[in-house]
């Protein structure tokens, strides 16, 4: 066993420490399922302690490093931002909820007409003014038997973004969840927890960010709950282009009911140690999952995408495209599983992740699989890992563009297919930025697109 599978008591007892400070400080009055959800949390945490390179699901993922830190909460009242802080990652056009190192900053949030009996807050408020709906949901999707920190994110949970659209109501302007952590010059830690619940024939679109205003060391830990009523429609976005000093270890949990409509696409920019646990289950005929992604990563970040997809019902359909590049020392692991239940007939699923090297140094770990115990399904799968095409980018140059700007085309057209699946379009105007800032003879790229 590697010596960084061990991790000692003192320092579990770090993290365990600062859960019983901060349970100390949480207000008498809190439901008591609450409370026990917070204590089987952590429970579950001291049993099972930090994944270790042992662990096949985490094998290829080091998290020594963060178990290893004494990260610090930010108090409420240390959380400051400007105005010119906030423009590069905010969106006008959409209602917005503004968390700075983790707490809600109504000052920067601008909240949307909504529909009668539907709900956007803070879930720290949430949980007193509605607590019928949020208890009706909070913690039954992203389960924390097996993950200690979707287990550390349930434990500490107090803020985040609580959305609420019941039956046949339709919310036609975006809303963004904005994250930022601004850095102190000491390790922090934030806990952010979102719960988004589309009741029966309701309509919204989503957009999760997370960013850093400064280099630092930080750990984002977040946990996401979405739950499609029958009928219902959600567009969700999450973007990440945090701080390359930072930890960002992240689950996302959907539910589907019958002919419910799910679009979940994830774009990491940042971070030098990534985790984006991903899950879907299709617990309806008709139920249909879309899951894109694309992560671009140098130097030595670091970044791993699990999937995991559940047919439970027949007649579902699920897609997965997910695309990475890969620069310098960089490395990537993509694990993708597809498990389709005795009674899910009629299941179609496609699953598709694609890795562009651009030097010999970077490395990715891809491992698409596929779980059927159903006789009567549709379902491929596929991995490719590669260079840039020698005969393409010989085409570009015998028309007279430079190497660079040649290489330069290329790899925006491998990411443009996840790109252009974005339908928001500033979110899609802005990844584009994103890409084209990062290669070099942009100017020649732009005139081409």
């Amino acid at each position: 066993m590697a010596l960084h599978d061990f991790i000692s008591v003192a320092e579990m007892g770090s993290w365990l420490e600062d859960y019983t400070s901060f349970s100390s400080q949480l207000p008498p009055h809190e439901p008591s399922a609450l409370a026990q959800l917070r204590h089987s949390a952590i429970g579950r945490f001291e049993d099972i302690g930090f994944p270790k390179t042992s662990q096949e699901q985490w094998r290829f993922t080091d998290i020594a490093p963060i178990a290893r830190t004494a990260f610090r909460r930010i108090g409420s009242g240390e959380s400051e931002i400007s105005p010119m802080q906030m423009v590069p990652f905010s969106y006008v056009v959409c209602a917005e909820m503004v968390f700075i190192n983790g707490h809600y900053c109504p000052t920067f949030s601008s909240l949307c007409d909504l529909p009668q009996d539907a709900v956007m807050g803070n879930l720290a408020d949430a949980l007193r003014t509605h607590p019928e709906k949020v208890q009706a949901h909070l913690g039954r999707y992203a389960s924390f038997e097996d993950n200690a920190f979707v287990a550390l994110n349930t434990a500490f949970l107090k803020e985040g973004a609580f959305i609420f659209i019941p039956r046949n109501s339709v919310i036609r302007e975006p809303i963004h969840l904005l994250y930022i952590s601004t850095g102190t010059g000491e390790p922090t830690v934030s806990y952010p927890r979102n719960l988004i619940i589309a009741e029966e024939g309701s309509e919204v679109t989503i957009i999760e960010s997370y960013a850093g205003t400064e280099r630092g060391k930080y750990l984002t830990c977040a946990v996401t709950e979405i739950v499609a009523g029958e009928g219902s429609t959600i567009q969700h976005y999450k973007l990440q282009h945090e701080s390359l000093d930072a930890y960002h270890i992240a689950t996302q949990q959907l539910y589907l009911a019958g002919e419910s409509t799910v679009t979940s696409q994830s774009i990491s920019f940042g971070g030098g140690l990534v985790r984006n646990d991903l899950g879907a289950v299709l617990n309806g005929e008709g139920a249909e999952c879309t899951m894109n992604g694309l992560y671009l990563v140098k130097g030595h970040q670091f970044v791993d995408n699990h999937l995991t997809v559940e047919h439970t019902r027949p007649g579902s359909t699920s897609r997965e495209l997910y695309k990475g590049i890969l620069e310098e020392q960089s490395r990537a692991v993509f694990n993708g599983r597809i498990h389709v239940h005795p009674d899910a007939q009629q299941t179609d699923a496609e699953q598709t992740n694609r890795n562009l090297l651009l030097s010999e140094q970077a490395m990715v770990n891809s491992n698409p699989q596929l779980e059927i115990f159903a006789d009567d399904v549709k379902c491929t799968h596929g991995s490719t890992t590669g260079q840039l095409d020698e005969d393409a980018l010989f085409y570009l140059r015998s028309r007279g563009i430079g190497e660079e700007a040649a290489r330069s085309l290329l790899i925006y057209a491998f990411a443009s297919e996840c790109i252009e699946r974005v339908e928001f379009k500033p979110v899609r105007k802005d990844l584009k930025e994103l890409l084209l800032n990062r290669l070099p003879h942009s100017d020649i790229v732009r005139q081409a697109v």
